[in-house]
C-alpha cells in the first residue's frame, strides 16, 4: 500500500485515476494491527478498480486533523478527491469487501447518470447548430465522430472560459478581442467559401 503524509496526501488523493482506499492508523493500536492485512489482502483483489493506501496519523497530523480523524483505525474511500464513505474499527474481510463492492456499484451508477446528461447536452447543442447551419444554407460536419469532438470543444470553452468559443482558436482572455471567436465565429462564413468549411470543421459547405 502506498503510504501518504501531510506532504503528498492531497496530491495522490486528488489525482488519482481510481477511486483511493486509504486506512489510517497508528503503529501502536492494537486494532490498526489486525485490519492493517485485511485491507493488504484486499488490495490485490480490487488493484484494477481501487488504488489502496495508509496514513500514519502519528506522522500526518495535518492530514488527519483536516479529515476529522479522531478514531483509528478509520478507513476512507476517496473518489474525486472527496471522500465517499468509511468506516471505523476492524471488519472483516467478507464485510470490507461487501462494502467496496457496493461502492463502486454507487461509483458506476453516478458514471452512467453523469454519462447520459453529457450526451444530452451534446445532442441538444448539436440541434441548435443543425438549425443554424440549415438556416445559413450549410450543414454540419458529416463524421459523427468528429463533430462530437468538437462539440465537446466548445462545450469545454464555455465551462473553462463562459462562452462557447472556438477549440480551434487561441482564447487570450481578453473579452473584446475574443468575442469573433464565439461560436458561430466571425469568420466562419468567409472560410467555408474559401475551404469548403470553417476553420474547426462544424460547418461544411452543402453538396
Amino acid at each position: 500500500m502506498e503510504r501518504l503524509t501531510d506532504e503528498n496526501f492531497d496530491e495522490f488523493v486528488n489525482n488519482a485515476k481510481k477511486p483511493v482506499l486509504v486506512d489510517f492508523f497508528t503503529i501502536w493500536c492494537q486494532p490498526c494491527t489486525i485490519l492493517s492485512p485485511i485491507l493488504e489482502s484486499l488490495e490485490e483483489e480490487f488493484k484494477e478498480k481501487i488504488s489502496f493506501a495508509q496514513v500514519n496519523v502519528d506522522g500526518a497530523p495535518q492530514t488527519a486533523t483536516n479529515l476529522g480523524i479522531n478514531q483509528i483505525p478509520t478507513v476512507v474511500l476517496f473518489y474525486k478527491g472527496e471522500p465517499l464513505s468509511g468506516f471505523i474499527g476492524v471488519k472483516s474481510k467478507e464485510e470490507i469487501k461487501e462494502w467496496l463492492n457496493n461502492q463502486l456499484r454507487k461509483i458506476e451508477k453516478e458514471k452512467e447518470d453523469s454519462l447520459t446528461q453529457q450526451e444530452k447536452e451534446i445532442e441538444e447543442v448539436i440541434k441548435w447548430y443543425q438549425g443554424y447551419a440549415e438556416k445559413n444554407g450549410f450543414r454540419l460536419n458529416p463524421d459523427k465522430k468528429a463533430l462530437i469532438t468538437i462539440i465537446k470543444g466548445l462545450l469545454n470553452n464555455e465551462k473553462k472560459y463562459g462562452a462557447r468559443y472556438c477549440p480551434c482558436r487561441r482564447i487570450t482572455g481578453n473579452l473584446e478581442e475574443d468575442r469573433p471567436k464565439i461560436c458561430p465565429c466571425s469568420y466562419h462564413k468567409q472560410e467555408i467559401d474559401q475551404n469548403g468549411h470553417c476553420h474547426c470543421g462544424l460547418f461544411w459547405k452543402k453538396e
